[in-house]
């Protein structure tokens, strides 16, 4: 069963390494995450799993000891998801080496970690049967969510303005906040698509997952820099 989970941000610029000097600019989304994933920690899971969006070669699950790394980003930075002597040949796509990379920074450890990359287009009922299966997977599981809202906030946003991107991450936004499963599996899918809003299946994953948990939520970042929607909440 689902005891807790934490939804943060997916970007590379996350990370100080890759962000270089804008790093500052980011730092309040930071610590809201490793806020949260102190949450996670206290829940006491005995299971923890990252999910986050993957183009098709990172899709599928990814155990304990992958790597990713952020050289398609100029920085010879890697990342390990948990500890294991040997690692996997296939490495983690960059939504969850980002997750990798904030377990390392809080030092995560003790409890068995491994990932699941979800596709963009993974329709919302297939998406609720993947979250079903992994609470099923342990007795104690925990989440770690990444994905971002929209990416056409603004002008200079990665997918231009479109002027429905403010509606739609609010919905997603009070969806995440309030741990609202109807509201998260309500989000239209082919929308999301056309405002690159790689959050959507990871938090329909989440909703699959919590169904029967009893969890409430609570929304500690929202924020849209360069234009993209990014939110921290957790739930437990």
């Amino acid at each position: 069963m689902l005891v807790a989970a934490a939804v943060c941000p997916c970007p590379p610029l996350l990370v100080p390494e890759v962000a270089a000097g804008a790093a500052p600019e980011l730092d309040a989304a930071r610590a809201a995450c490793f806020d949260a994933l102190g949450v996670l920690a206290a829940s006491r899971p005995d299971r923890l799993i990252v999910v986050g969006p993957a183009p098709v070669a990172g899709r599928g699950t990814h155990p304990q000891g992958a790597t990713g790394s952020f050289r398609g980003f100029g920085v010879d930075l890697e990342v390990q998801l948990g500890a294991a002597d040997t690692a996997p040949d296939r490495e983690l796509p960059p939504a969850l080496a980002v997750g990798a990379w904030l377990l390392g920074q809080a030092h995560w450890a003790g409890v068995p970690v491994e990932a699941l990359g979800v596709g963009e287009p993974l329709a919302p009922e297939r998406c609720r049967e993947a979250g079903r299966d992994l609470a099923a997977s342990a007795e104690r599981l925990a989440l770690l969510v990444m994905g971002d809202g929209s990416a056409c906030r603004t002008l200079k946003a990665p997918g231009y303005l479109d002027e429905r991107a403010v509606g739609f991450d609010a919905a997603a936004a009070r969806a995440l906040g309030a741990a609202d499963l109807p509201a998260l599996r309500a989000l239209d899918a082919p929308l999301a698509h056309e405002l690159k809003a790689a959050g959507r299946a990871p938090w329909q994953v989440l909703a699959g997952a919590a169904e029967g948990a009893g969890l409430g939520g609570r929304l500690m970042y929202e924020d849209a820099p360069y234009g993209v929607g990014y939110f921290v909440a957790v739930w437990s």
